[in-house]
C-alpha cells in the first residue's frame, strides 16, 4: 500500500492537512542526542518504565519527588547501589513503590554507563543509530535494559527526540490493515516487519519514522 493513500485517510479523518500536521511530533536536531546526559536518559527510561501499564498523569504529577528520591538519576552512582538503598526506596512516599521497577534502576544504570563507556554517552550511542534500523535498536534495549521490551523503550525513544515508530494499538491496526504485519508486534519478527514496512514509507515519502507513525494511527478508525 502506498502512503500517500494512507496520508489522504489520515487527512480525511482529522479534518484538513493543518489538523494533521498539528498532531505531528516535533523532532528536534539530531544533536540534541548528545547534548542530553545520561542522567536524563536514566530519569526518562524510568518513567517510561513505571508509566508502563498505570496512569500515566500519576507518575508525571509525582516526577519530582522521583527525581528527589532518586537524587537526580546519576547513572554512575545507581549501577552499584547498595541494596539497602533500594529497599528504603520501596517505602518512600515520594514515589509509586513498585519494588520491581524500583529495581529496573541499577540495571538501566548499568545499561548506560556500559554504552557510554563504548561511545563517549548515551546520547552518542542513540546518535549513531539509524532510524532505519528501530527494530535492532529496540531488541538492544530488551535485552540489555529491564523492562524495555513491550511500547516503553520505544515511548522513551520517542520522548528523548530519537526519530522511530511507535507500535500503538492504531497503528498496529494500520500496518494489520495494509497486510504488512501478521505477527505479534512484540516479537522479533513482528518488529522487522513493522521495520520494513517505515522504511519503505521513509524511502516513498522522506517523512520522518515519527511522523509516518503518526500519521497511520490517525488514519485507522478508532
Amino acid at each position: 500500500m502506498r502512503f500517500s493513500d494512507i496520508h489522504e485517510r489520515a487527512i480525511a479523518r482529522k479534518g484538513g492537512v493543518e489538523a494533521l500536521n498539528a498532531l505531528l511530533p516535533e523532532l528536534p536536531p539530531v544533536a540534541e542526542l548528545e547534548a542530553r546526559t545520561d542522567d536524563r536518559y536514566l530519569s526518562e527510561i524510568t518513567r517510561c518504565v513505571f508509566k508502563a501499564g498505570f496512569v500515566w498523569r500519576v507518575i508525571d504529577n509525582k516526577w519530582a519527588g522521583f527525581e528527589a528520591a532518586f537524587h537526580g538519576f546519576v547513572p554512575a552512582y545507581w549501577q552499584q547501589v547498595p541494596p539497602d538503598v533500594l529497599e528504603a526506596l520501596a517505602s518512600d512516599e515520594r514515589i509509586v513503590r513498585n519494588m520491581q521497577k524500583i529495581r529496573t534502576v541499577p540495571e538501566n544504570a548499568r545499561m548506560i554507563v556500559d554504552a557510554a563507556r563504548e561511545y563517549g554517552s548515551f546520547g552518542a550511542f542513540l546518535r549513531q543509530w539509524p532510524s532505519e534500523d528501530e527494530a535492532g535498536l529496540l531488541l538492544w534495549l530488551k535485552r540489555n535494559g529491564s523492562r524495555l521490551g513491550g511500547n516503553s523503550a520505544q515511548y522513551f525513544l520517542r520522548h528523548v527526540g530519537w526519530d522511530g515508530f511507535i507500535l500503538s494499538h492504531d497503528v498496529v491496526a494500520g500496518l494489520r490493515h495494509a497486510d504488512l504485519l501478521d505477527a505479534s508486534p512484540t516479537s522479533k519478527t513482528g518488529l522487522l516487519q513493522a521495520q520494513a514496512a517505515f522504511t519503505g514509507w521513509h524511502q516513498e515519502t522522506g517523512l520522518p519514522y515519527s511522523h509516518l507513525s503518526r500519521i497511520l494511527s490517525c488514519s485507522v478508525e478508532s
